[in-house]
């Protein structure tokens, strides 16, 4: 299986903010979207880097309230792992875990086009065992 597929299901769409932005505006967004991450990109295309709650919590202990008038630069992980809609599954979770990372940036053709989180592995594989279970189960009352 691979990222495309769980991409497919999930949808493409990718939360960005741009590097300048302030710390401030990234945490609305954060919190205003509902999600854990925002791949940052000055032009939407490329990845600069990611930042995650843990981002926001680590810059929180370092710069007490200050954290909220710097720049979203000066708090990102910059160097994020990045996987394509090829990679598959097994080695985006790999990747994930080496890393101890929860989002994976999609790149198609070098360009960013999904967000890969370690909740939409989860929800894919208890999905895929759901569906073996069933068929087991559907095999074994035929069979009965």
């Amino acid at each position: 299986m691979k990222v495309e597929n769980i991409l497919h299901s999930k949808g493409w769409a990718v939360e960005t903010v741009s590097s300048r932005a302030s710390m401030a505006q990234a945490v609305h967004r954060l919190t205003s979207a509902g999600i854990g991450a925002l791949v940052v990109s000055d032009d939407g295309e490329t990845v600069d880097g990611i930042l995650t709650e843990r981002d926001v919590v680590w810059a929180l202990s370092r710069q007490g309230a200050n954290l909220l008038d710097l720049s979203v630069a000066d708090c990102m992980t910059r160097g994020s792992p990045v996987c394509t809609p090829e990679t598959t599954v097994q080695e985006a979770m790999g990747e994930m875990t080496r890393r101890r990372q929860r989002h994976l940036p999609v790149l198609k053709e070098g360009k960013l086009c999904g967000l890969l989180s370690l909740g939409d592995v989860v929800k894919h594989r208890l999905d895929e065992l759901e569906l073996e279970a069933n068929v087991l189960r559907d095999a074994y009352i035929i069979r009965g």
